[in-house]
């Protein structure tokens, strides 16, 4: 059983909705102050780039966690599930902080950066990403019971042989505003199959929920949604549709892309920028690998927030101009592996000091909460 350290949800909650409409009468109160903001252009004096911005002390919504990779919301309030990737296993967050185990997803090999990774709920299934002996898989889930008793049925596998290894398994699911389901697959260390469509490896795939190739995806009778992907680990989408993804470079740029339809992002020939005049989509943001490692995003109202393992750090970018971005908890919590929305205006943040990579701290790993504002 894991415990949490964290204050009553009734309090924090409350403080958030409070900020907010504190926020929104007086255009903000003190915050807790960014640590870096990047070099990208500040947005001339005629433009406004509204966005939300953490303001207040965070707390901990859950600790004792071990490698916890993805965390999905199953209503309203805080309770939650959450994969562990090693372990295998689904948790079930309660709303007073304790988790139980709702099972363990049979046939997962964990090891390096495989193991249970992306999780996703859609018409009361769960879908889960996760490693195999024959490679990466994507499979549904019957989530039986209620609140506090979920537990996991049966599994019905609606897409496998996916490429693997022990690094780049990709391994973000989610649902699209359009109903669809995304997935992204990592290069499984052979960057030239990013480029060779025939191939799965280094691409964000998309498809119905029971498996079928839409008909309206780019190239007839494939998966491929976009290419030329290094290992996209962070997806989301804005209230206007537009998608980003957050990416690994290999020794010199991260970056976050806005994603279309059937777009090439250049990876192997391109590392950041550089690629358009070949004909590859250039990111809309790029950071040092040392400063990023970009992994779960969460698109939050007119922000995008990206959670950074090697950076440590959670950044905010505008949707309105996603060339900017403001560093916030740098080194606070160490690893964060992905962020997502909490209840009642707050952004909950997901440590990763447990996987073999980090520095534990007391208590690791967790998830963290902290009010939103606007900035």
């Amino acid at each position: 059983m894991h415990t949490t350290t964290r204050r009553a949800w009734s309090a924090i909650g409350a403080a958030a909705a409070t900020a907010l409409v504190l926020s929104a009468c007086t255009g903000g109160g003190a915050r807790t102050a960014p640590d870096t903001v990047t070099s990208s252009p500040a947005p001339s004096s005629t433009a406004t780039v509204a966005s939300l911005v953490p303001d207040g002390e965070p707390a901990d919504v859950v600790t004792g966690l071990d490698a916890p990779w993805s965390v999905v919301r199953t209503g309203d309030g805080p309770e939650a599930l959450i994969s562990e990737r090693d372990s295998a296993k689904v948790l079930e967050l309660a709303a007073d902080g304790s988790t139980r185990e709702v099972g363990t997803v049979p046939g997962v090999r964990s090891g390096g950066e495989g193991g249970l990774l992306g999780l996703a709920l859609h018409d009361g299934d769960l879908y889960v990403y996760s490693t195999a002996e024959d490679g990466n898989r994507i499979q549904r889930f019957a989530l039986a019971g209620d609140t506090g008793s979920y537990r996991l049925g049966d599994a019905t596998t609606i897409l496998d042989g996916l490429p693997s290894s022990g690094i780049h398994n990709g391994g973000r699911i989610a649902f699209g505003p359009d109903g669809m389901l995304y997935a992204s697959v990592g290069d499984a260390g052979n960057g030239p199959d990013a480029q060779d469509r025939d191939s799965l490896a280094g691409k964000i795939l998309r498809m119905t929920a029971d498996g079928d190739v839409p008909a309206a995806n780019p190239f007839p009778d494939s998966y491929v949604w976009s290419l030329g992907h290094r290992n996209v680990q962070g997806m989301g989408w804005a209230e206007d549709g537009t998608m980003f993804a957050a990416e690994f470079g290999q020794n010199t740029w991260d970056e976050l892309n806005l994603v279309e339809k059937g777009s090439n992002y250049g990876w192997p020939e391109f590392e950041g920028k550089g690629g358009t005049d070949e004909g590859f989509v250039d990111p809309v943001q790029q950071w040092a690998t040392s400063d990023a490692s970009p992994s779960g995003l969460a698109v939050i109202g007119d922000t995008v927030f990206v959670a950074n393992l090697q950076g440590e750090s959670v950044r905010a970018v505008p949707v309105s101009d996603p060339s900017q971005s403001t560093e916030w908890f740098g080194g606070d919590f160490g690893r964060v592996r992905t962020v997502l929305e909490g209840p009642e205006g707050v952004l909950w943040f997901v440590t990763n000091n447990t996987d073999g990579r980090g520095d534990p701290r007391d208590d690791d790993d967790r998830i963290v909460a902290v009010p939103l504002s606007r900035g």
